[in-house]
């Protein structure tokens, strides 16, 4: 029984529109508002905004198997990709381009294969939630998803919404598995939708911060720096950096606003314009102390400082370092999210 595209519609979460066309089903993670600012931003930053970071299918149903056959094009400079479907919160099995190969630690420069996926996929006896995570990497086409005929099939989207904000590590540089990237953890332990609109290579964009999405959310969290750092000068970081968190403040005057400082990179003793990087933290701590429901979390220590954490050695986590990352933002900001919570 292949899904119709209004029942694939209503079970996706983290999407900011679904849309059907001749070759199959696109999901789109930016506004479409949002996608014209990057187009005359950045020709890189354009393509990357059709990634598929943060999208999930997510639904109950008693079907014993499902079918899952797409495409999946360029997304941002990483070619590999991996479909984590989980049951009941577990990961049952997934679909990518990299299992069987031998990956050597630095995984990042190598060049895997796009194209048409298919694969069945074996969901157990009873009724069951399903949770398909997206790449974070690249654009899908869904061409078919099937269950067993006369299962029933109901969304299970999650009550709360969390919007994030990033450069590369929140967009999910270099998780192999989706479901592994720090934001995809945060918003699991919240069952919160993760509408991500990081982009890898980004700095503070007051642009960005000043559209609106469809929704209120119920937490924002934001992580830029590390770009900045390396490409901004100290007056163009302040004004970025300022007029982003007054315009997101803005924007959503009653929503609390996560502001995570960068973690360690290998580089950060090396002289750049703005100046040391273990300032960037202390600065948007200053820039934003006035501004009500912003509070900022000093993500420094987040991912050991360790190249063996770290899929490109230098600056992006792997799975182990996202686990790291994961484990140390939630214990610092569980207590405030709890209020929230209920």
């Amino acid at each position: 029984m292949q899904l119709e595209f209004a029942q694939i519609q209503a079970i996706t979460v983290g999407a900011a529109r679904v849309e059907a066309h001749k070759d199959g089903i696109h999901f789109y993670r930016f506004t479409k508002g949002q996608e014209r600012l990057y187009q005359a931003r950045s020709a890189d930053f354009h393509v990357k905004t059709f990634s598929t970071s943060g999208i999930r299918l997510r639904f109950r149903t008693d079907s014993r198997v499902l079918g899952l056959r797409g495409k999946v094009l360029p997304g941002c400079s990483r070619s590999y990709f991996s479909f984590d479907i989980f049951v009941n919160g577990k990961m049952v099995d997934t679909v990518d381009n990299f299992t069987g190969l031998r990956l050597p630690h630095d995984y990042t420069k190598m060049d895997f294969p796009l194209g048409t996926f298919e694969k069945t996929v074996t969901l157990g006896e009873g009724e069951k939630e399903v949770c398909i995570y997206l790449p974070w990497s690249v654009q899908v086409v869904l061409q078919t998803l099937s269950l067993d005929e006369g299962a029933f099939v109901t969304p299970a989207k999650p009550a709360k919404k969390i919007l994030c904000f990033g450069d590369s590590i929140t967009h999910g540089y270099d998780a192999l598995r989706p479901s592994n990237k720090y934001i995809s953890k945060l918003a699991d332990v919240l069952d919160a939708e993760e509408y991500n609109k990081a982009i890898g290579g980004e700095i503070f964009w007051p642009e960005l911060a000043a559209t609106r999405e469809d929704f209120e959310p119920d937490w924002i969290t934001v992580a830029y720096g590390t770009n900045d750092w390396n490409t901004c000068s100290r007056t163009e970081f302040e004004n970025n950096c300022k007029a982003f968190y007054r315009n997101l403040h803005e924007t959503y005057p009653r929503t609390p606003i996560f502001a995570i400082t960068p973690i360690w990179r290998q580089e950060l003793e090396e002289e750049r314009p703005f100046g040391p990087f273990l300032q960037v933290g202390e600065h948007i701590r200053a820039l934003t102390a006035d501004l009500e429901h912003v509070t900022v979390v000093d993500g420094f220590d987040f991912v050991p400082q360790n190249a063996q954490y770290y899929a490109d050695l230098r600056l992006h986590p792997d799975d182990q370092g996202f686990a790291a990352y994961y484990g140390a933002i939630w214990s610092k900001i569980k207590g405030e999210l709890a209020n929230y919570c209920n």
